[in-house]
């Protein structure tokens, strides 16, 4: 369908050849429906029926699935992100995983029984949460031969998705690429080439305790943001030579306020601080090395480069975050739960303020969602001249208001 052209840019005359771009999708089981607002944004900067800007697209946990949308629709960026608003702005729990009273009984009692047989049984649970729903979803809306078929028509390089090894403790990202592209090993993290498909995505956003973890070939794999000491990794393995990141949690504050504690923490508060701790810490650290290496890299004449074999090169690195926490959004949308999961909620104090950080993870609910997608929509029209300097495109046409982004592909309103 035609588009008008005050809803895209045409690249900057003069400048210089950008090398490869390679896009990161941080996990987050919910939250990455701020990702799709970013995205929106991004897809609004390009061309209608274009080729991806991010020919290396790599993903983890909930980002995994975000990143494969887009790698199928690779040779045309703005259908994949339709693809993805129309999912994420219309999503239910039930969706995900089983919220129906038998459902979620069955596995609270499985847990129970566990507990009262002190293990002595044959079988232990495999999740509290059962997501056979998702892996539905999944195959019945990806075409995962796509993939392929963008590969050999030149407009996608590499897809990459992430899990981690219950048995080894690796950091496997199992990628779908070109031939040139090659496995790599690195400590505690590894490159294995494959065909994506549906178990990859499911290991890859296996939340531990939530969701059953996968068995690929011979071992178990779990969410891949589990000891995933460098996100980035993957797409600098894969040729990138630019980085764009949407993250799924805010900065750290450096001093962060420390008041009195008012009781001991819940159980939703505790499992929070480990979600958060898992998915978001890493990927600061290594940014921080990046921007390490880049000063770096800049201070080492080139010719002592050569010498000595330094590896190193500048990598061009933009990252977008929430200006908001999340987990307050989510503490406004625990109630649209499906009353059984949200008394399971209220049992272990993920209803209260407190333990919104868990909710804001498992809160696959419409009107969380759009709010998410909204705030990362917001938050990259506040950077659109950043995003369009990366981009290689003049920023001056960007849509600046939500009725701007009204003519996006079928499926893709704005929430």
């Amino acid at each position: 369908m035609a588009q008008s052209p005050r809803f895209y840019a045409h690249p900057l005359a003069g400048a210089p050849p950008p090398g490869p771009a390679g896009l990161v999708l941080s996990g987050g089981g919910a939250r990455a429906a701020y990702q799709v607002g970013v995205l929106q944004v991004i897809a609004a900067l390009t061309a209608p029926q274009t080729p991806t800007p991010f020919p290396i697209v790599c993903g983890t946990s909930a980002g995994a699935i975000n990143a494969t949308v887009l790698a199928a629709h690779a040779g045309d960026f703005r259908q994949g992100v339709g693809r993805l608003l129309a999912v994420w702005r219309n999503f239910r729990t039930h969706q995900v995983y089983r919220s129906d009273p038998f459902g979620v009984a069955l596995s609270g009692a499985k847990w129970l029984l566990a507990m009262m047989a002190m293990g002595l049984g044959r079988h232990n649970p495999a999740s509290l949460l059962d997501n056979a729903p998702l892996q539905r979803l999944l195959e019945s809306a990806l075409d995962f031969g796509a993939i392929e078929r963008a590969i050999g028509a030149g407009d996608l390089r590499a897809l990459s998705v992430t899990a981690s090894g219950y048995t080894s403790g690796e950091s496997v990202s199992f990628f779908q690429a070109a031939p040139s592209l090659k496995p790599w090993r690195r400590a505690r993290r590894l490159g294995v080439a494959t065909r994506i498909c549906t178990p990859y995505l499911m290991a890859s956003a296996a939340i531990p305790f939530f969701f059953p973890a996968v068995k690929i070939h011979r071992e178990y794999f779990g969410d891949g943001s589990m000891r995933q000491i460098a996100p980035l990794s993957p797409a600098l393995h894969l040729g990138a030579d630019r980085l764009l990141v949407i993250s799924v949690g805010r900065k750290a504050d450096n001093s962060p306020e420390r008041a009195p504690p008012a009781e001991y923490p819940s159980l939703a508060q505790i499992a929070g601080h480990a979600l958060n701790g898992i998915f978001l810490d890493n990927l600061e650290v290594d940014l921080e090395r990046l921007q390490r290496i880049n000063v770096t890299s800049a201070l080492i004449p080139p010719e002592t480069m050569r010498e000595t074999g330094l590896a190193l090169r500048p990598i061009e690195c933009l990252v977008i975050s929430p200006s908001s926490p999340l987990e307050e959004i989510a503490a406004r949308h625990v109630e649209d739960l499906p009353r059984p999961i949200r008394y399971l909620m209220r049992g272990i104090g993920a209803t209260a303020r407190s333990g919104s950080a868990l909710a804001s993870y498992l809160l696959f609910e419409r009107a969380y969602c759009r709010a998410l997608i909204r705030l990362g929509r917001r938050d990259a029209l506040a950077r659109r001249d950043e995003i369009a300097a990366f981009l290689r495109v003049s920023p001056e046409n960007v849509p600046s208001s939500r009725g701007d982004f009204a003519d996006m592909p079928s499926g893709s309103r704005s929430a």
